[in-house]
């Protein structure tokens, strides 16, 4: 039996912390939950997922560089706050062929100025912002098309 496609699933800074944070803003779904319903989803898709959370920019820089070395298919990426601030960030979505497709719980336009600068989204294959945790599956669906 072949080997289903991989996605890899990057989830930014203080989204470990997701349930408990400001959960009018960012739903009470932790990223455990958030986990769950994907690897269901990921199933009924056929593909295999690989999900990582870190505080630090060098490992989603790192994980990015890794998803196109191993042939992802697709990586699935909430930059959380890097998203208004990291260059390097930015850089290295735009370096790799492997499609990223950027998500956001909530819609960062409808709220402070300073998160209406989206530098990921820029060179994103796709954002999808504002749906809370269905917003992840709903980029696994696109990822899956891709």
């Amino acid at each position: 039996m072949p080997t289903p496609p991989l996605i890899f699933v990057l989830n930014g800074p203080n989204l470990n912390l997701l349930g408990t944070r400001e959960p009018e803003v960012y739903g009470r779904d932790t990223l455990d939950d958030i986990a769950a319903t994907l690897h269901d989803q990921a199933q009924e898709l056929g593909v295999a997922l690989d999900i990582r959370q870190s505080n630090h920019e060098g490992h989603l820089i790192d994980w990015l560089h890794e998803a196109q070395q191993i042939g992802a298919k697709a990586v699935i990426l909430n930059p959380g706050g890097y998203s208004h601030t990291s260059v390097a960030l930015h850089d290295a979505v735009k370096a790799i062929a492997t499609p990223v497709i950027e998500v956001h719980l909530s819609d960062p336009a409808t709220r402070e100025d300073f998160r209406h600068t989206d530098l990921v989204a820029l060179v994103a294959a796709r954002v999808i912002k504002g749906e809370g945790g269905r917003g992840y599956v709903l980029a696994l669906d696109a990822a899956a098309r891709l």
